[in-house]
This record gives C-alpha cells, structure tokens and sequence, in this order.
C-alpha cells in the first residue's frame, strides 16, 4: 500500500501523522510510504530523516492525496483537503465530527473511508486508546494553563495556584474523571490547588476515590452540585467526553454570573463542541477570551502546544492500527481487531457512526465489513 503524510496545514499545528521510526515500521512491512517537504520541520524532523526510514518526499499535497492509497493525519481535514480526498481512499486522522457538519459533509461528498482516531475503542469495547494520549496530554496542560491564566497580567484573578503558607490555594473544578479529567487533577494536586473532581460513573467514583485518597475530593455529578460550586471556583477545567457525540452543556452563561472576576475556564471538550454554553473554538495564536469578566481557554488543539511529545505519544498509539490498515486493508483490519469498527465515521458517501449521525441530524447508515 502507498501511504501518504502531508503536512499539517491547520493554525500552528506542528506535529506530525508519522514520525521517521513509525515510517520505519511501514516500510519495514513492505509498503510505501510519501511524506511531504517539511512535514516534521516544526518538531525537527528532517527530510532526511525520513528519507533514511524509508519514505520518499513529496513536494506538496496535492501529490501525496493523488496518489496515495491511505492518508495519516493528526488534525481533521481541512476544506482544501477535503476537496482533494478520492473515492474509496482511507482517511486516519482525528476527526471530531460532532461539532462540524461542513466536514462531514465534505467527507461524505468525497466518498473516502474516513477513519477517526477519537471513536477507536478498546479490545473490551471500553476506552479510547487512539485518543488517551493526547487527553493524557490536554489534561496535563489544562492544569498548567489555568494556572498560567490564574496570573493577573493574562486576565486572571492574581492567585497562585498553590498558595503560600497562610494564604488558601487556587480551588480547582474538573468536570468528568476520565482520562483527561483525571490527568488535570493529579497535575492541578501536584501544584497544590485545592481539588474537586464531578464524575458520574460509580465505578470511575471509586476508581477516583481510590487513587487520590482525599488529596481531592470526588463527588456525583450534578447539575445542581456544580451550579452550587462555582462561586468558589478559581479555575473550572471541562473534560466530559461522550465517544463520538458533542459534548453536553454543563456550565451555562447565566451561571458565569456567579462566579469570580478573573477565574479561568479551560475546556479540554472544545473539539467536540464544548462542555461550557459560551465556550467556542480559539488558537495558540489567540488562545483565551473573556465573557462576563470570566477568561476562557478554548484552544481546539491544546497537545499542539507541546507537538513534539504530542506526535510521539500518539504514533505510539496510532501505528499497530495503520500496520493493520495496510497489511490487511480496512475492511479486514476493522472486522479481525477487537473495538477497530466503531472507528469508520463515513464511507461512500454515508455517515457510518451513529454518534455522529445523531449529534449532526444526519442520516446513519451501517457499513458492512
């Protein structure tokens, strides 16, 4: 199979589908692989390197998307590339269609099978292994801004997250236990914040329970115990994932109302159109803006900040399911590999996920493998 990486033509985003080794491994497995000029310069992967592991450069996109079988990305296609997506070529690549019915349109239009990283569950059915280490990532990260942004001359309130003997530390709300729920939280602990994490699942409760032993405190998940909350917050971080769905509403713009001048909300679930009611999509260029004297961080792409641990971490992840991709093809990859299926959003033209199809209003159809 001929596999192509383009660059990553998205607002500052700097890694990369497949660093030099991973193309190793491809090419190791007898297939081809194309990347294109200056694909990995953001996080000092050379030309050259890649050539060494095997991959012939390209000169531009439009190349590689001619010619290749399947195409490795990190971020979702962008309009120009959608355009240039073909009938029946593959498509991996983080997708989060929920909140974007431009692109799924487009997609279905091109008639590609678009795989997506962010519905890929585990071999039991259960988490999402393509995901986890770029929420491993955005929950670290989450900490470190809502501290950042906490500082006076960014917006913030002027507190220290972890406080100094006699003064009281930054009180942290992370809304959902999850993967990068639970990351935000042992990294906002680790800086001293003061710690409360809403979660739903009694078994994640426990989990959470277990693991922070009263370094935090953990409670059910309600409405009205978060609405009961936020006075007191200093930083509220948004990590509440639904696989494949748009992200529910949990802070509404009344209740900002409530809160302190100068606190900081950082919302990990952007992608997936955001757990809070005025958050929207910003860069790293532009990352933060403020609503009723409340500054939120809703950065689309929060592991781009840090790109070169971001792309290593998720080729890692990525790599045993594009070998698969290429050695078997994708009908067989996703039919013989336990939790692969539940990856394909659209193909021919059809949107295959029904998280997908339902957060969009669009119609579902199920593909045979």
């Amino acid at each position: 199979m001929l596999v192509g990486v383009p660059k990553e033509i998205k607002k500052q985003e700097h890694r990369v589908g497949m660093v030099p080794s991973a193309v190793g491994e491809m090419v190791k497995h007898g297939h081809k692989v194309l990347v294109e000029t200056g694909a990995g310069a953001g996080i000092n992967f050379s030309d050259e390197e890649y050539k060494k592991a095997g991959a012939e450069i390209a000169a531009n996109a439009a190349d590689i998307f001619a010619k290749a079988d399947m195409i490795i990305k990190v971020k979702e296609p962008q309009p120009n590339e959608c355009a240039m997506l073909r009938e029946n070529q593959i498509l991996f690549t983080y997708l989060h269609l929920a909140a974007d019915k431009d692109q799924a349109l487009a997609l279905q239009k091109s008639k590609s099978i678009c795989i997506a990283y962010e519905t890929v569950t585990g071999f039991d059915g259960r988490g999402l292994p393509l995901l986890a280490p770029m929420s491993e990532i955005a929950g670290r990260l989450s900490a470190q801004i809502g501290a950042d942004y906490l500082m006076k001359h960014k917006g913030g309130l002027g507190r220290l997250m972890g406080g100094v003997p006699g003064v009281q530390p930054a009180t942290v709300l992370v809304l959902g236990g999850g993967v990068s729920g639970f990351n935000a939280a042992r990294m906002a602990v680790g800086l001293g914040a003061k710690v409360t994490i809403f979660e739903r699942s009694p078994e994640r409760l426990r989990f959470l329970d277990d693991y922070f032993e009263g370094r935090a405190t953990i409670i059910y998940s309600t409405a009205s115990d978060i609405e009961a909350a936020l006075p007191e917050a200093d930083v509220v971080i948004g990590a509440v994932l639904i696989p494949g769905a748009s992200a529910p509403r949990l802070i509404t713009k009344p209740m900002l109302k409530t809160m302190k001048k100068g606190s900081v909300l950082v919302d990990i679930a952007i992608d997936q159109g955001g757990c809070f009611e005025t958050s929207k999509p910003t860069t790293h260029g532009e990352p933060t803006y403020v609503v009723d004297d409340v500054v939120h961080y809703c950065v689309a792409n929060m592991p781009g900040a840090v790109p070169l641990s971001s792309a290593l971490a998720l080729n890692q992840a990525v790599l045993p399911y594009a070998l698969a991709l290429a050695d078997k093809g994708w009908q067989a990859a996703l039919k013989d590999i336990p939790g692969f299926a539940p990856g394909l959003n659209v193909a021919f033209g059809k949107i295959t996920h029904k998280g997908v199809a339902e957060s969009l209003n669009l119609p579902y159809e199920s593909v045979s493998l």
